[in-house]
Protein backbone atom coordinates (compact mmCIF):
# COMPACT_ATOMS: atom_id res chain seq x y z
CA UNK A 1 0.00 0.00 0.00
CA UNK A 2 1.17 3.28 -1.37
CA UNK A 3 0.49 6.97 0.15
CA UNK A 4 0.69 6.56 3.99
CA UNK A 5 2.82 10.05 3.73
CA UNK A 6 2.02 13.43 3.77
CA UNK A 7 4.18 16.84 3.37
CA UNK A 8 7.47 18.29 1.43
CA UNK A 9 10.03 18.93 3.46
CA UNK A 10 8.73 18.31 7.07
CA UNK A 11 7.36 14.74 5.86
CA UNK A 12 5.47 12.66 7.89
CA UNK A 13 4.70 8.27 7.51
CA UNK A 14 2.14 6.64 9.86
CA UNK A 15 2.11 3.15 9.97
CA UNK A 16 0.11 0.02 12.10
CA UNK A 17 -3.35 -0.92 11.91
CA UNK A 18 -5.87 -0.86 14.52
CA UNK A 19 -5.34 -4.09 15.72
CA UNK A 20 -1.82 -4.72 15.34
CA UNK A 21 0.71 -4.16 18.11
CA UNK A 22 1.55 -1.07 17.73
CA UNK A 23 0.86 2.16 15.73
CA UNK A 24 3.31 4.78 14.78
CA UNK A 25 4.97 7.92 12.77
CA UNK A 26 8.41 8.68 10.96
CA UNK A 27 9.13 12.47 10.97
CA UNK A 28 12.22 13.34 8.59
CA UNK A 29 12.67 16.99 7.57
CA UNK A 30 12.44 18.21 11.67
CA UNK A 31 15.61 20.75 12.06
CA UNK A 32 18.61 19.90 14.69
CA UNK A 33 18.46 21.47 18.09
CA UNK A 34 15.54 21.68 18.99
CA UNK A 35 14.08 20.23 22.58
CA UNK A 36 12.27 17.72 22.39
CA UNK A 37 11.02 14.76 24.45
CA UNK A 38 8.18 12.41 25.18
CA UNK A 39 6.20 14.51 27.74
CA UNK A 40 6.24 17.06 25.07
CA UNK A 41 3.79 14.76 22.92
CA UNK A 42 1.98 12.88 25.53
CA UNK A 43 -0.29 15.94 26.37
CA UNK A 44 -1.69 15.77 22.69
CA UNK A 45 -2.26 12.15 22.85
CA UNK A 46 -4.31 12.35 26.49
CA UNK A 47 -6.34 15.13 24.29
CA UNK A 48 -7.28 12.68 21.73
CA UNK A 49 -6.93 9.29 23.85
CA UNK A 50 -9.85 6.72 24.07
CA UNK A 51 -11.84 5.72 26.85
CA UNK A 52 -12.62 9.30 28.27
CA UNK A 53 -15.72 9.50 28.56
CA UNK A 54 -19.13 7.48 27.73
CA UNK A 55 -19.65 9.66 24.45
CA UNK A 56 -15.89 8.48 22.90
CA UNK A 57 -15.34 4.71 22.63
CA UNK A 58 -14.43 2.63 25.72
CA UNK A 59 -11.22 1.15 23.92
CA UNK A 60 -8.96 1.33 26.94
CA UNK A 61 -5.19 2.64 25.44
CA UNK A 62 -2.81 4.52 27.37
CA UNK A 63 -1.31 5.90 23.73
CA UNK A 64 2.06 5.98 25.37
CA UNK A 65 4.63 7.45 23.26
CA UNK A 66 8.03 6.30 22.81
CA UNK A 67 10.56 8.26 20.91
CA UNK A 68 12.68 5.68 18.73
CA UNK A 69 14.98 7.79 17.10
CA UNK A 70 16.29 11.63 15.87
CA UNK A 71 16.83 12.61 19.45
CA UNK A 72 20.05 13.13 21.33
CA UNK A 73 19.85 14.17 25.45
CA UNK A 74 16.65 16.15 24.85
CA UNK A 75 17.58 17.75 21.53
CA UNK A 76 16.47 16.59 18.13
CA UNK A 77 19.83 16.05 15.50
CA UNK A 78 18.13 16.67 12.10
CA UNK A 79 17.38 12.78 11.38
CA UNK A 80 14.47 10.90 10.84
CA UNK A 81 12.40 11.04 14.24
CA UNK A 82 10.26 7.52 14.87
CA UNK A 83 7.66 7.27 17.21
CA UNK A 84 5.91 4.09 18.44
CA UNK A 85 2.41 4.15 20.28
CA UNK A 86 1.65 0.17 21.26
CA UNK A 87 -1.48 -1.05 21.12
CA UNK A 88 -2.82 -2.21 24.59
CA UNK A 89 -6.83 -2.87 24.33
CA UNK A 90 -7.71 -4.67 21.00
CA UNK A 91 -10.77 -7.16 21.04
CA UNK A 92 -10.36 -8.58 17.67
CA UNK A 93 -13.54 -10.79 18.62
CA UNK A 94 -15.80 -7.91 18.26
CA UNK A 95 -15.23 -7.96 14.67
CA UNK A 96 -15.53 -11.59 13.68
CA UNK A 97 -19.51 -11.48 12.90
CA UNK A 98 -18.44 -8.97 10.34
CA UNK A 99 -15.17 -10.50 8.36
CA UNK A 100 -16.96 -11.76 5.63
CA UNK A 101 -19.79 -8.48 5.45
CA UNK A 102 -19.58 -5.14 4.22
CA UNK A 103 -20.61 -2.12 6.63
CA UNK A 104 -22.53 0.49 4.80
CA UNK A 105 -20.64 3.67 4.70
CA UNK A 106 -17.48 2.55 5.49
CA UNK A 107 -14.24 1.76 3.74
CA UNK A 108 -14.89 -2.24 4.03
CA UNK A 109 -16.04 -2.48 0.45
CA UNK A 110 -13.39 -0.24 -1.06
CA UNK A 111 -10.27 -1.60 0.57
CA UNK A 112 -11.76 -4.94 -0.96
CA UNK A 113 -12.30 -4.00 -4.11
CA UNK A 114 -8.48 -2.17 -4.33
CA UNK A 115 -6.53 -4.42 -3.18
CA UNK A 116 -8.20 -8.05 -2.83
CA UNK A 117 -8.11 -8.41 0.65
CA UNK A 118 -8.35 -6.33 4.15
CA UNK A 119 -8.52 -6.03 8.13
CA UNK A 120 -11.91 -6.17 9.24
CA UNK A 121 -10.53 -5.66 13.13
CA UNK A 122 -11.43 -2.21 13.57
CA UNK A 123 -10.83 -1.16 10.01
CA UNK A 124 -7.50 -1.91 9.70
CA UNK A 125 -5.73 1.23 7.99
CA UNK A 126 -8.96 2.51 7.94
CA UNK A 127 -9.49 3.27 11.73
CA UNK A 128 -9.77 6.32 13.51
CA UNK A 129 -6.52 4.58 15.51
CA UNK A 130 -4.04 5.62 13.01
CA UNK A 131 -5.06 9.62 13.84
CA UNK A 132 -3.06 8.92 16.82
CA UNK A 133 0.18 9.39 14.55
CA UNK A 134 -0.80 12.34 13.42
CA UNK A 135 -1.42 13.66 16.66
CA UNK A 136 1.82 12.89 17.64
CA UNK A 137 3.55 14.20 14.71
CA UNK A 138 1.57 17.76 15.33
CA UNK A 139 3.20 17.96 18.58
CA UNK A 140 6.86 18.07 16.65
CA UNK A 141 5.26 20.31 14.34
CA UNK A 142 4.74 22.57 17.19
CA UNK A 143 8.29 22.54 18.14
CA UNK A 144 9.46 23.42 14.49
CA UNK A 145 6.34 26.68 14.33
CA UNK A 146 7.82 27.93 17.89
CA UNK A 147 6.29 29.45 20.71
CA UNK A 148 5.03 32.61 18.69
CA UNK A 149 2.31 30.53 16.57
CA UNK A 150 -0.89 29.35 18.41
CA UNK A 151 -3.22 26.69 17.14
CA UNK A 152 -6.43 25.95 18.99
CA UNK A 153 -9.49 23.78 17.89
CA UNK A 154 -12.97 23.43 19.15
CA UNK A 155 -16.16 21.62 18.12
CA UNK A 156 -18.36 23.87 16.20
CA UNK A 157 -21.50 21.70 15.96
CA UNK A 158 -22.87 18.28 16.65
CA UNK A 159 -25.75 16.71 15.03
CA UNK A 160 -28.40 19.67 14.42
CA UNK A 161 -26.74 21.39 17.53
CA UNK A 162 -24.36 24.40 16.53
CA UNK A 163 -22.85 27.12 18.32
CA UNK A 164 -23.44 30.45 17.05
CA UNK A 165 -20.49 33.24 16.87
CA UNK A 166 -22.25 35.49 19.71
CA UNK A 167 -21.79 32.36 22.60
CA UNK A 168 -17.68 30.99 20.97
CA UNK A 169 -15.67 31.42 24.46
CA UNK A 170 -12.46 30.39 23.75
CA UNK A 171 -11.87 30.07 27.76
CA UNK A 172 -14.29 27.35 27.86
CA UNK A 173 -12.79 24.59 25.88
CA UNK A 174 -10.77 23.20 27.98
CA UNK A 175 -13.53 22.84 31.04
CA UNK A 176 -15.49 20.17 28.98
CA UNK A 177 -15.15 16.54 27.49
CA UNK A 178 -16.26 17.99 24.20
CA UNK A 179 -13.70 20.66 23.68
CA UNK A 180 -17.01 22.86 22.73
CA UNK A 181 -16.65 27.11 23.49
CA UNK A 182 -20.08 27.68 24.85
CA UNK A 183 -20.59 25.75 28.36
CA UNK A 184 -24.53 26.02 27.40
CA UNK A 185 -24.43 24.03 24.14
CA UNK A 186 -22.16 21.69 26.13
CA UNK A 187 -25.16 20.59 28.30
CA UNK A 188 -27.65 20.00 24.98
CA UNK A 189 -24.55 17.98 23.55
CA UNK A 190 -24.43 15.66 26.66
CA UNK A 191 -28.45 14.80 27.01
CA UNK A 192 -28.28 14.66 23.15
CA UNK A 193 -25.19 12.16 22.91
CA UNK A 194 -26.75 10.06 25.60
CA UNK A 195 -29.88 9.52 23.61
CA UNK A 196 -27.62 8.63 20.30
CA UNK A 197 -25.43 6.52 22.40
CA UNK A 198 -28.57 4.61 23.71
CA UNK A 199 -30.16 4.27 21.06
CA UNK A 200 -27.12 2.84 19.77
CA UNK A 201 -26.95 5.15 16.38
CA UNK A 202 -24.09 8.03 15.86
CA UNK A 203 -24.17 11.17 14.18
CA UNK A 204 -22.12 13.94 12.65
CA UNK A 205 -20.00 16.66 13.73
CA UNK A 206 -18.14 20.02 12.38
CA UNK A 207 -15.11 20.88 13.98
CA UNK A 208 -13.16 24.09 13.42
CA UNK A 209 -9.48 24.96 13.96
CA UNK A 210 -7.81 28.80 14.15
CA UNK A 211 -3.88 29.23 13.87
CA UNK A 212 -2.42 32.54 14.95
CA UNK A 213 0.80 34.15 15.08
CA UNK A 214 1.30 32.85 10.97
CA UNK A 215 3.26 35.86 9.28
CA UNK A 216 2.44 36.79 5.25
CA UNK A 217 4.20 35.16 2.82
CA UNK A 218 3.52 31.10 3.61
CA UNK A 219 2.27 29.47 0.64
CA UNK A 220 2.55 29.68 -3.15
CA UNK A 221 0.27 31.10 -5.62
CA UNK A 222 -0.76 28.15 -7.91
CA UNK A 223 0.09 24.52 -6.93
CA UNK A 224 1.50 24.95 -3.42
CA UNK A 225 -0.97 26.88 -2.09
CA UNK A 226 -1.32 26.75 1.67
CA UNK A 227 -5.28 26.51 1.58
CA UNK A 228 -4.99 24.27 -0.97
CA UNK A 229 -2.46 21.79 1.77
CA UNK A 230 -5.03 22.42 4.60
CA UNK A 231 -7.84 21.29 2.76
CA UNK A 232 -5.97 18.10 1.62
CA UNK A 233 -4.69 17.16 4.98
CA UNK A 234 -8.00 17.93 6.59
CA UNK A 235 -9.31 15.91 4.05
CA UNK A 236 -7.49 13.08 4.65
CA UNK A 237 -8.72 12.71 8.11
CA UNK A 238 -11.07 10.08 8.74
CA UNK A 239 -14.89 10.40 7.69
CA UNK A 240 -14.00 13.56 7.01
CA UNK A 241 -16.48 14.72 4.02
CA UNK A 242 -16.24 18.55 3.54
CA UNK A 243 -13.43 21.41 4.33
CA UNK A 244 -14.31 25.50 4.81
CA UNK A 245 -11.73 27.96 4.75
CA UNK A 246 -12.52 31.52 6.45
CA UNK A 247 -16.38 31.62 4.89
CA UNK A 248 -16.36 28.60 2.80
CA UNK A 249 -19.51 27.66 1.76
CA UNK A 250 -21.17 31.03 3.29
CA UNK A 251 -18.96 32.80 1.05
CA UNK A 252 -21.64 32.36 -1.80
CA UNK A 253 -23.90 34.53 0.10
CA UNK A 254 -21.67 37.41 0.21
CA UNK A 255 -21.43 40.37 -2.17
CA UNK A 256 -17.95 41.59 -3.25
CA UNK A 257 -17.97 44.62 -0.98
CA UNK A 258 -18.34 42.21 2.08
CA UNK A 259 -16.15 39.75 1.15
CA UNK A 260 -13.56 41.78 0.54
CA UNK A 261 -11.85 42.06 3.85
CA UNK A 262 -10.96 45.70 3.58
CA UNK A 263 -7.04 46.41 4.46
CA UNK A 264 -6.15 49.43 7.10
CA UNK A 265 -2.92 50.74 7.58
CA UNK A 266 -1.27 49.75 11.08
CA UNK A 267 1.90 50.28 12.63
CA UNK A 268 3.32 46.25 12.61
CA UNK A 269 1.61 46.01 9.00
CA UNK A 270 -1.77 46.20 7.94
CA UNK A 271 -5.36 45.86 9.56
CA UNK A 272 -8.22 44.24 8.01
CA UNK A 273 -12.03 44.61 8.67
CA UNK A 274 -12.50 40.88 8.44
CA UNK A 275 -11.61 37.96 7.76
CA UNK A 276 -13.66 35.84 5.13
CA UNK A 277 -11.25 34.47 3.43
CA UNK A 278 -9.54 32.87 6.45
CA UNK A 279 -6.44 34.43 6.46
CA UNK A 280 -5.18 33.09 3.21
CA UNK A 281 -5.51 35.13 -0.22
CA UNK A 282 -3.99 33.47 -3.56
CA UNK A 283 -2.52 30.77 -1.63
CA UNK A 284 -0.72 32.59 0.41
CA UNK A 285 -1.11 33.61 4.39
CA UNK A 286 -2.17 36.74 4.53
CA UNK A 287 -0.91 37.58 8.85
CA UNK A 288 -4.75 37.28 9.73
CA UNK A 289 -5.40 33.87 11.61
CA UNK A 290 -5.88 30.89 9.69
CA UNK A 291 -9.32 29.58 10.22
CA UNK A 292 -10.15 25.81 8.74
CA UNK A 293 -13.47 24.15 9.29
CA UNK A 294 -13.84 20.16 8.12
CA UNK A 295 -17.13 18.13 8.74
CA UNK A 296 -16.62 14.11 10.10
CA UNK A 297 -19.95 12.05 9.24
CA UNK A 298 -21.82 10.03 11.84
CA UNK A 299 -19.92 6.89 12.14
CA UNK A 300 -20.66 3.89 10.02
CA UNK A 301 -20.37 1.09 13.18
CA UNK A 302 -23.73 1.07 15.07
CA UNK A 303 -25.76 -1.28 16.47
CA UNK A 304 -28.65 -0.43 14.15
CA UNK A 305 -29.03 -3.02 11.28
CA UNK A 306 -28.59 -2.00 8.04
CA UNK A 307 -28.17 -3.67 4.80
CA UNK A 308 -25.30 -4.68 3.02
CA UNK A 309 -23.97 -7.36 0.85
CA UNK A 310 -21.24 -9.96 1.89
CA UNK A 311 -17.89 -10.72 -0.11
CA UNK A 312 -19.78 -12.91 -2.19
CA UNK A 313 -21.96 -10.27 -3.03
CA UNK A 314 -25.38 -11.86 -1.23
CA UNK A 315 -27.74 -9.83 0.53
CA UNK A 316 -27.15 -9.70 4.15
CA UNK A 317 -27.84 -7.26 7.54
CA UNK A 318 -25.30 -5.76 9.07
CA UNK A 319 -25.38 -4.70 13.05
CA UNK A 320 -21.88 -3.73 14.40
CA UNK A 321 -20.97 -4.86 17.25
CA UNK A 322 -18.10 -3.52 20.04
CA UNK A 323 -16.70 -0.09 21.09
CA UNK A 324 -17.44 2.93 19.11
CA UNK A 325 -17.64 6.60 18.91
CA UNK A 326 -21.39 7.76 19.03
CA UNK A 327 -19.62 11.54 17.65
CA UNK A 328 -16.17 10.66 16.62
CA UNK A 329 -15.81 14.46 15.84
CA UNK A 330 -15.16 14.84 19.40
CA UNK A 331 -11.78 13.12 18.92
CA UNK A 332 -11.33 14.89 15.82
CA UNK A 333 -10.24 18.32 17.68
CA UNK A 334 -6.86 17.68 18.40
CA UNK A 335 -6.28 15.68 15.34
CA UNK A 336 -7.19 18.58 12.94
CA UNK A 337 -4.90 21.05 15.15
CA UNK A 338 -2.24 18.39 14.84
CA UNK A 339 -3.03 18.40 10.88
CA UNK A 340 -3.03 22.49 11.07
CA UNK A 341 0.64 21.99 12.84
CA UNK A 342 2.07 19.37 10.75
CA UNK A 343 1.30 21.58 6.74
CA UNK A 344 2.30 25.12 8.44
CA UNK A 345 5.74 23.41 9.68
CA UNK A 346 5.95 21.75 6.25
CA UNK A 347 5.14 25.55 5.01
CA UNK A 348 7.15 27.29 7.47
CA UNK A 349 10.26 24.86 5.92
CA UNK A 350 9.25 25.52 2.71
CA UNK A 351 9.03 29.50 2.71
CA UNK A 352 12.45 29.31 4.21
CA UNK A 353 14.32 27.12 1.52
CA UNK A 354 12.76 29.59 -1.28
CA UNK A 355 13.32 33.11 0.36
CA UNK A 356 16.02 32.54 2.96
Amino acid sequence: MSHNSFGTLFRVTTWGESHGPAIGCVIDGTPPLLDLSESDIQPWLDARRPGTSRFVTQRQETDQVRILSGTYEGQTTGTPISLMIENVDQRSKDYSAIAETFRPGHADYTYHSKYGIRDPRGGGRASARETACRVAAGAVARKVLGPDITIRGALRQVGEHRVSDMDWDWDAVGDNIFHCPDPAMAVVWEDYLDGIRKAGSSVGAVVEIHASGVPAGWGAPVYGKLDGDLAAGMMSINAVKGVEIGAGFGAAGLRGEDAADEMLPGNDGPGFSANHNGGVLGGISSGQDIIVRFVVKATSSILIPRRSIDTAGGATEVVTKGRHDPCVGIRAVPVGEAMMACILADQMLRHRAQMG
